[in-house]
């Protein structure tokens, strides 16, 4: 039996090797498809990142599919049952390296559209695709700089479903509508070296920032809210020491990131810490990298539409969640758009035999399908 239209192109998507920032023709073969479609496009390469936006329209609402060609690592092969760039079926899952994240979500999204399109020729408003090959890497190039170029031009999105793997169970039982911040710390408290006898010779920094990180682990930032769970502060990395047993070391590397809610801001999370490092009188450096603000879509056309469509192909409705890591929703939802994720499966996501269940990539086209109806149709 041959494979269905998202099957056979989820398939030809996943046997390409885009690891960051790679793209391996997948944009190719989506753009060739699309302007079969009366689709507009406009590649978008900067730097090492091959990026396009692809538009059908030009009257608003604007509604945008995003997501990304880009895979993470395979990593050893050995540890596959099947070479993770040959796509294979097995049980009824479709398996390969991006199979989940989201080469199967890119696939069901350009079916959806070829459907929609032939039902609605005349459908009101726009349909448009922002696709990267820089999620899973530094995002500097990729979905970040398209906006950029949009708002220059005030070309406005207006709802924005990212394909990002949402679900937890089955295809549809969660939807992400909003994102925590997240802010990364680089911390460096200072002392002095020497040896393990001499102590009073030396000034040990691991010993005098324990005490702080100590306190800023135990901090209750807040207690979140309806949407966002409370404020996560972890300690990610440590690094002090020369590797020998009788040496104290003369600085202590503390890496930690805050995943945060709406209830605080940047500058809230970087007076705190701040202020109990100083309480503790530590001499320290402290460099701040900031990954994006919390967001969040509560309402609106959008999630009506997608909580509706999830609804008649599932016969129930979906958890709203605002769990988990960033997105490059954060990018999009700056600009005021409504953004909400909906995606596959995320239980083998960034992990060896990545796979995706066959009818569940089905059931997502449908879904993708039907928001599109209700929103534009």
């Amino acid at each position: 039996m041959s494979d269905s239209p998202v099957i056979a192109l989820a398939k030809d998507l996943i046997s390409r090797q885009s690891v960051t920032p790679a793209d391996a023709g997948c944009q190719d073969v989506m753009i060739a498809r699309l302007e079969k479609l009366g689709f507009r496009i406009e590649t978008m390469v900067f730097e090492d990142t091959t990026n396009f936006w692809a538009r059908r329209g030009t009257e608003a609402p604007l509604f945008v599919f995003a997501g990304h060609t880009d895979v993470v690592p395979a990593g050893p092969e050995t540890q596959w049952h099947t070479p993770p760039f040959e796509p294979t079926v097995i049980d009824g899952y479709l398996h390969g390296r991006g199979a989940a994240d989201m080469k199967g979500s890119l696939a069901c999204m350009v079916v959806a559209i070829e459907r929609f399109v032939a039902d609605n020729p005349d459908h009101k408003g726009s349909i448009a695709l922002l696709i990267t090959s820089d999620e899973e890497g530094p995002f500097i190039n990729g979905t970040t700089r398209v906006v950029d170029t949009l708002e220059a031009r005030q070309e406005k999105i207006d709802m924005c479903i990212v394909g990002e793997p949402s679900s937890t169970h089955e295809v549809g039982d969660v939807v992400k509508n909003g994102r925590r911040g997240s802010i990364t710390g680089d911390l460096i408290v200072k002392g002095v070296q020497g040896h393990v006898a001499y102590p009073h010779l030396a000034d040990n920094p691991v010993h005098k920032a324990m005490p702080a990180l100590a306190e800023l682990s135990a901090t209750i930032w807040d207690n979140g809210n309806d949407y966002f769970p409370p404020t996560s502060f972890q300690i990610a990395n440590v690094a002090a020491g020369t590797g020998a047993s009788n040496v104290i070391p003369g600085e202590f590397h503390v890496q930690f990131n805050f995943r945060f809610s709406t209830e605080l801001t940047v500058d809230d999370i970087k007076r705190k810490v701040h202020s109990v490092l100083d309480a503790h009188g530590l001499d320290y450096d402290l460099i701040w990298t900031f990954s994006g603000h919390p967001f969040l879509t509560d309402e609106g056309t959008l999630l009506e539409a997608v909580v509706s469509a999830i609804e008649e192909v599932n016969h129930k409705r979906p958890e709203l969640l605002t769990t988990g890591g960033t997105s490059d929703g954060r990018f999009i939802a700056r600009t005021g758009a409504q953004v909400v994720e909906l995606g596959p499966v995320n239980a083998t996501i960034h992990k060896v035999n990545e796979c995706v269940k066959i009818a569940d990539l089905e059931k997502l086209t449908d879904m993708y399908q039907k928001v599109m109806e209700k929103a534009l149709a």
